[in-house]
């Protein structure tokens, strides 16, 4: 179960937690903790869970199974910028392009792909962005076994699952979500 506030340093207190998409709807990370601040902004992060159930019912048609998400959507943040996450896929199934095409059929923007040369600069965040997240405000990333280009404290490269597991600033613990269906 998912715990009813942030912690002291305003994080997801680290751990998995499981959820489903209507469970997260109702959750701290979307209705905010008991003493959030005025500007809590309700109606953005519920506009950030129904885009997230686009992309991950199109996973969940192809066979993916395992989706995490993190970010400052699982910090106290009154307005994340996005969520962010990732999916447990097989390398073949990605190197083969068969994933892209397979997702790219299911969207009516043909969002799903991964390449750098896809990203578009957006003046608000500051960064070039996939098309996914121009779209949908999310960015889901392939994991097979790689590195995420994400950096612990020290500057060593960190796989998805523990570069998920950190907050960027402070590379403090935070808990991940698991969406389950």
């Amino acid at each position: 179960m998912i715990p009813k506030s942030f912690d002291k340093y305003g994080l997801l207190p680290p751990g998995d937690y499981e959820l489903t998409l209507e469970e997260l709807h109702k959750s701290l990370l979307v209705k905010g903790p008991l003493h959030k601040s005025p500007g809590w902004d309700l109606a953005w992060r519920l506009y950030l869970v129904d885009n997230l159930k686009t992309l991950v019912n199109q996973l969940w048609e192809v066979g993916i199974e395992n989706i995490f998400i993190d970010g400052s959507f699982v910090e106290d943040k009154d307005h994340p910028n996005d969520i962010d996450g990732y999916f447990e896929c097989d390398l073949l199934d990605l190197a083969s392009g068969r994933l892209q095409r397979e997702l790219n059929l299911l969207d009516p923007h043909k969002i799903w792909t991964w390449d750098s040369k896809s990203r578009r600069f957006d003046p608000d965040s500051g960064k070039k962005q996939l098309p996914m997240w121009h779209v949908y405000r999310i960015e889901l990333y392939p994991h097979y076994n790689q590195e995420s280009g994400i950096t612990d404290k020290f500057g060593h490269q960190l796989m998805f699952p523990s570069a998920f597991r950190q907050s960027r600033r402070e590379y403090r613990q935070k808990g991940i979500i698991t969406i389950k269906k």
